[in-house]
């Protein structure tokens, strides 16, 4: 394919880590359009250099003032830092409700961080679609930790695993997050435990169920015993400048040991797995159902679900054999 000098140009400046070309293709990249997909294609060999770091857990739990303060600590380390902020969808544009997360916006100045709100446009699992591609963006951008922080939305959160090297599990006395974690899955994907708000009513017996809990389970391939760190009230500056401390520690951590263990490759060919099952399901999938729905034959298909006359199986075949010929 002959060289486009606009689009190698446009490739340039990201690697560069210009941020308004990189915001432009993450918003091209969420409106679906085909020139972003030929950009990732682009893209796609510099990327591999960052530490993908989710942070998950329950509306409330706090997870916007931890990934803000996460910043700062980063970069007293020096790093450079991206933060893909997953908010829910407007009912009225479509775009994340929040924006670029007000609580951030202090870093806004600094060139050494890019934060990029998504909206998730009905995705499950409070992830947007276009996240593993806007990770991507950041990743070649030359971002050392990217943090993806997820809405919160209960069970399907545990998609995160699929786009993170680390995840952080973040809970908060008194929300019932304990018994929440355990139904969601959410005690198989954690890598590390934050009690934030510790400093409540209930932050001992939380943390004491979760030791429970990691005693009994079983000990994981790669040797990594999730560490459980207490963080107190943000506007109690000194133990929640200790707790932060020792979170971005744990992070730094869980990343040494999945080199030093030869398990990070595993954490990146399931991230991989994921990827080609999603470009599968958009260069296939999605192209049918929009010939389908814009030319009404979807509406005549339920009809006939309805009225039982055929069954989803059957219809699934007929039409797999129609357009894959």
């Amino acid at each position: 394919m002959p060289e486009n000098p606009e689009e190698t140009e446009k490739l340039r400046r990201i690697r560069g880590g210009d941020v308004r070309m990189a915001s432009r293709l993450i918003r091209n990249l969420e409106d679906r359009l085909p020139e972003a997909k030929r950009a990732i294609k682009r893209i796609f060999p510099h990327t591999g250099g960052a530490h993908v770091v989710g942070i998950t857990g329950s509306p409330g739990a706090g997870k916007s003032t931890l990934v803000d303060a996460l910043i700062a600590a980063f970069r007293k380390q020096s790093k450079t830092v991206g933060v893909l902020a997953v908010d829910p969808t407007s009912p009225f544009t479509g775009g994340a409700i929040l924006g670029d997360r007000i609580r951030m916006q202090r870093h806004a100045e600094d060139p050494g961080v890019f934060v990029r709100s998504l909206a998730t446009r009905g995705a499950l699992g409070g992830l947007a679609k276009a996240a593993g591609d806007a990770v991507h963006v950041m990743d070649a951008m030359g971002k050392a930790i990217i943090m993806v922080e997820t809405v919160g939305t209960g069970q399907q959160e545990v998609e995160i695993i699929n786009h993170s090297h680390t995840v952080v599990v973040v809970l908060v006395p008194g929300m019932g997050d304990e018994i929440q974690a355990i139904k969601a899955g959410i005690m198989e994907i954690a890598d590390i435990f934050v009690v934030n708000k510790a400093d409540r009513d209930g932050a001992a017996q939380l943390i004491s169920e979760l030791t429970a809990v990691l005693n009994m389970a079983p000990e994981t391939p790669e040797g990594w015993r999730p560490p459980i760190i207490r963080i107190g009230n943000a506007f109690d500056p000194v133990p929640f400048s200790q707790g932060l401390d020792e979170l971005a520690g744990a992070i730094a951590g869980h990343y040494r040991h999945l080199v030093d263990t030869g398990t990070l490759g595993d954490r990146m060919r399931r991230k991989t797995m994921v990827e080609i099952h999603e470009a599968l399901r958009d260069t296939i999938l999605e192209p049918i159902l929009k010939d389908l729905t814009e030319s009404g034959e979807m509406d005549r298909v339920a009809e006939r679900l309805v009225r039982k006359e055929t069954d989803p199986y059957t219809i699934a075949e007929e039409i797999a054999r129609r357009f894959l010929k």
